[in-house]
């Protein structure tokens, strides 16, 4: 069996943000002293480069922007005046607009209260406001009820309706789309406001927009006089927007702790912000990250928080880690091919899930525990002296002693509690560490090309349906047939797969012997 480090070991292997109670602790990586001394020079150049970033460097070269999400928790450091006023106008609106909605100075048509709030959006225009309400949220205490309608399905949206029912009237509805022409976000809004249309409700009087000034979404709320549109900046990516409009505007309409969360991120930006690779926690992360998959992301990442508050963290930090770190090319256009995976629950589900796989199994991942100390109303013993939250405290540091005796690396976050100071704090903390890590293997962590692609193949797709839909005939065809006719003859396979969505939804008819090949569609009459 392997021992656990030694005390000494243990105390050196700490950084932490006092102002936050939150400490890394680094100690069962087993990272050489040596690895941290050559990735000195690296992290060097590192820290300048986020230096350059706060002080509005085009860090975006793809689309000529800058980088300035850390600006909008601090928004004196913002490199123009102008910049400065947008942001603390921005957080005066939402606490303005929150205060007004809570007081019913704003209420319905019918003259009721708003007594919840339905979020529209995808991407980080969803995960981080729904890790943020998560996290802090409660029934008991929450001043409105939020929902999300974070995808394209139209069964998921149905649900999400059906669950608010005759609620749907006292419902205010936010719409968050950088562009306005976000297809799942239009597809959910179009959808939403059809249900307010049917209940007799007039949607704009319910509606709230979330946009870049001047876009589609922006210019339709403005024509409909929509209660109200708040900003989002051309300098802040998705994944990043979490404490913008974004994320603010739905924390504190749900009566969240808005100062709380940009206080803790404040707090974590100027501890991070220190060029120290030995007292800085991102940049003992990022170190971390290097180190455990050799700079290439040859293992995953698993996140493991003992707390229920944080179940939807990874979630979170998939999109944050991946789209920021999964890039086929480098700074300078060769093809590398990074990335870092990210996946996880929470503990202790996890270790009756695949905890076994990460002691005994692939040796393929590095561990981040997350340890929270207070484990909230558990005054009830289970066993004599023992609560249940001991258990969960004890089930985390069993498995961080399990992966260590069998050689498998962990990390460990210690925070005191899930509050918003907290929850800022770890949301600056990634953010921080990504951007480190990015400038260590050379790559831009603030576009994300195959997001695009993605959007574009699924036009194309889109497009094509149109076709084959067109050519349906009154006579069976087959897909080879149908694929000929309208001039996709080189892709069959997308035809038929077109085609049996199509029949699958009643806007066409099929027959057939249960084969690809045997199947044949025609024209609904």
């Amino acid at each position: 069996m392997t021992t656990s480090p030694n005390w000494s070991q243990f105390q050196s292997h700490q950084t932490g943000i006092r102002s936050l109670g939150l400490s890394l602790d680094t100690s069962r990586m087993a990272c050489p002293p040596d690895t941290l001394r050559e990735l000195a020079p690296r992290f060097e150049q590192a820290f300048a480069d986020m230096a350059r970033l706060e002080q509005g460097a085009i860090a975006n070269p793809d689309e000529n922007r800058m980088v300035g999400h850390y600006w909008l928790r601090t928004p004196e450091l913002a490199p123009q005046p102008e910049l400065t006023r947008e942001i603390t106008q921005s957080v005066a609106a939402i606490r303005e607009f929150a205060a007004a909605v809570h007081a019913g100075r704003i209420r319905t048509p019918a003259g009721q209260p708003f007594t919840g709030v339905l979020s529209i959006g995808i991407g980080g225009s969803a995960l981080g406001p729904m890790f943020v309400a998560d996290a802090l949220g409660h029934p008991a205490t929450d001043k409105l009820q939020i929902d999300f309608v974070d995808n394209t399905d139209p069964d998921g949206i149905a649900r999400v309706l059906a669950e608010l029912g005759s609620r749907l009237g006292q419902t205010l509805c936010i719409v968050t789309s950088k562009s306005g022409g976000t297809p799942e976000t239009r597809n959910g809004m179009l959808l939403v406001a059809a249900a307010y249309r049917q209940a007799g409700l007039d949607f704009a009087r319910h509606a709230v927009a979330i946009t870049m000034p001047g876009s589609k979404l922006d210019q339709a709320a403005t024509a409909d006089q929509w209660l109200a549109r708040f900003p989002m900046f051309d300098w802040v990516g998705g994944r990043t927007s979490v404490l913008s409009a974004v994320g603010l505007l739905p924390a504190a309409l749900q009566g969240l702790d808005i100062e709380g969360l940009l206080a803790g991120a404040r707090d974590c930006d100027a501890v991070t912000r220190v060029a120290s690779l030995q007292t800085n926690p991102a940049a003992q992360l990022a170190a971390m990250w290097y180190h455990a998959t050799d700079g290439q992301g040859r293992k995953d990442m698993v996140v493991l928080p003992y707390k229920d508050r944080l179940l939807l963290f990874s979630r979170y930090l998939q999109q944050l880690v991946m789209e920021s770190l999964g890039k086929q090319l480098d700074l300078q256009g060769k093809k590398v091919e990074q990335g870092l995976t990210v996946y996880g629950n929470k503990g202790s589900t996890d270790q009756h899930a695949y905890v076994q796989q990460l002691r005994d199994g692939v040796p393929n991942f590095f561990a981040v525990l997350i340890r929270v100390l207070e484990a909230g109303p558990d005054a009830l013993e289970v066993e004599p002296g023992i609560t249940s939250g001991d258990y969960l405290h004890g089930f985390l540091l069993g498995t961080r002693a399990a992966l260590y005796e069998n050689n498998r690396p962990s990390l460990m976050l210690t925070i005191p509690r899930v509050d918003a100071r907290t929850v800022g704090g770890l949301i600056a903390l990634f953010e921080r560490a990504v951007g480190l890590y990015a400038s260590l293997v050379g790559i831009n962590a603030y576009h994300q090309p195959g997001v695009e692609a993605g959007k574009k193949a699924a036009s194309q797709v889109l497009a094509l349906q149109d076709r084959v839909r067109g050519g349906l005939g009154l006579q069976p065809q087959s897909a080879e047939e149908l694929a000929r006719a309208v001039g996709a003859g080189d892709d069959v396979e997308l035809v038929y797969l077109l085609l049996e969505h199509l029949a699958a939804n009643g806007r066409a008819r099929s027959t057939g012997d249960g084969t690809p090949g045997g199947a044949r569609f025609w024209k609904v009459s």
